[in-house]
């Protein structure tokens, strides 16, 4: 992103964008919101709440940010472009931290207010402000929540830079971009409805729903019809396919943005469906090469070779952040050391499993029929020992009484399986550096 003319014009795309355009793109997007807003209004918090009770879950989430980190609250989240409950959701989660919600439809901000006030929420702070306008707040934040924001930005590169801006160095920032492939479909009927020219009225949006049950199953957006609830109302509909401004990214195009908005990759939140050792892949021919590539390379050929990814959500940090070397790896005597705790939403399958296992792992957020990961008696011991309190290195000396290398080695395979699988994370703040 550079500068354009003195009349402060940007470049984007190497074409010269207008300012005064990117503030009509703007107020449209703001008025979309106000007259639309997304995803649909909620009155009910308390199961969410009570789910996020259990500290456990917390420090789980703790950890998937942040594993050589000692768990602790954080002081300060920010939900840039929070909705209609978004920011709530995260203030019920963190009930001892400052959060921040901004957003530019007061719509929107009326109703996460009402949760507000709902649900006693001191701690939550609103505004109405464009995530290009962030600094303003004065902050700065350990955590911020961008999800299914920049696409819709006049200039996504901008909003991306304030945020890098406003995340403290040690932060996390948990960011999620429409991906283009897996969006194939939905770009192709949003241009449907530009030429029937379908607007934004209830009749309108109420015959383009029931014109999509006709949609024929062998269309690029069928199964996103039957995997995903945007569909699944008229909010839902209106926001993805009469949206007056979004874009797509492939790997390389993401990867690219955060680069320029001094920002890096650190994981995909659920990893599994990147990975080439993941599922079906691994096992074929071209399994091999897939793992000589380098791990961005990787990610953006299983992009190709999956298809149907319609969204990339990545945990980054800033590129100048302090701490170095902090990922998870076995390639050294530390993975002994790490503390191994269960995402909360896995399912152990103990019926119908394939031959040779007894067990079937299963993280029900992949959409992919075959990540999903086998394990022997052997292994389900080493399983069931996992409390979130012991390390590896205790684990293996419950389960084997004679722990030698050969039972070691087995070990270090099956946990580092558990982090591709996304069955597990780690808390590697007892690592010593």
């Amino acid at each position: 992103m550079s500068p354009g003319p003195d009349t402060g014009d940007r470049v984007m795309n190497g074409q010269v964008i207008n300012r005064d355009k990117l503030a009509e793109v703007a107020g449209e997007v703001r008025a979309f919101y106000n007259a639309h807003p997304y995803p649909p209004p909620v009155t009910d918090l308390d199961g969410y709440r009570q789910s996020w009770q259990d500290q456990e879950r917390r420090r789980t989430d703790h950890h998937l940010l942040w594993p050589f980190t000692p768990f602790q609250e954080c002081r300060s989240i920010l939900v840039a472009g929070c909705g209609t409950s978004q920011a709530a959701r995260y203030a019920l989660r963190h009930p001892s931290t400052r959060v921040v919600g901004i957003d530019v439809s007061s719509t929107s901000l009326e109703q996460t207010e009402a949760l507000k006030r709902q649900y006693d929420l001191t701690h939550l702070e609103l505004h109405e402000l464009p995530v290009e306008r962030v600094r303003e707040l004065g902050l700065n934040f350990d955590k911020i929540i961008c999800t299914g924001v920049l696409h819709h930005l006049p200039d996504p590169d901008m909003g991306l830079g304030a945020l890098r801006n406003v995340l403290a160095p040690s932060g996390a920032m948990h960011l999620m971009m429409y991906a283009t492939y897996g969006r194939t479909g939905v770009s192709m009927l949003q241009e449907y409805c530009r030429r029937l020219d379908v607007g934004l009225s209830d009749s309108e949006v109420l015959d383009l729903a029931n014109t999509l049950k006709a949609l024929p199953p062998q269309h690029p957006m069928a199964h996103l019809l039957y995997e995903t609830s945007d569909f699944r109302s008229k909010a839902g509909v209106t926001d993805a396919l009469l949206h007056p401004k979004d874009r797509a990214y492939t790997v390389p195009q993401l990867y690219e943005l955060l680069d320029q908005a001094g920002l890096v990759f650190e994981r995909w939140v659920r990893q599994a469906p990147y990975l080439p050792q993941c599922g079906e892949v691994g096992q074929s021919p071209h399994g091999p090469r897939l793992a000589r590539l380098e791990p961005a390379e990787q990610y953006a050929a299983i992009e190709l070779f999956r298809g149907t990814m319609a969204r990339h959500s990545a945990i980054v940090y800033r590129s100048d952040r302090p701490e170095k070397n902090q990922a998870i790896r076995f390639d050294d005597a530390h993975w002994l050391k790490y503390v191994p705790i269960r995402i909360p939403q896995t399912v152990c399958v103990e019926e119908r499993v394939p031959e040779g296992a007894v067990a079937v792992l299963v993280n029900p957020g992949h959409t992919y029929s075959d990540l999903y990961l086998p394990v022997s008696q052997e292994e389900k011991c080493l399983f069931d020992a996992i409390d979130g309190k012991r390390t590896i290195e205790k684990i293996v000396q419950t389960v084997y009484a004679s722990n030698n290398r050969e039972q070691r080695d087995h070990a270090r395979s099956f946990f580092e399986k558990l982090w591709w699988y996304d069955q597990v994370v780690f808390d590697a703040s007892q690592k010593k550096v």
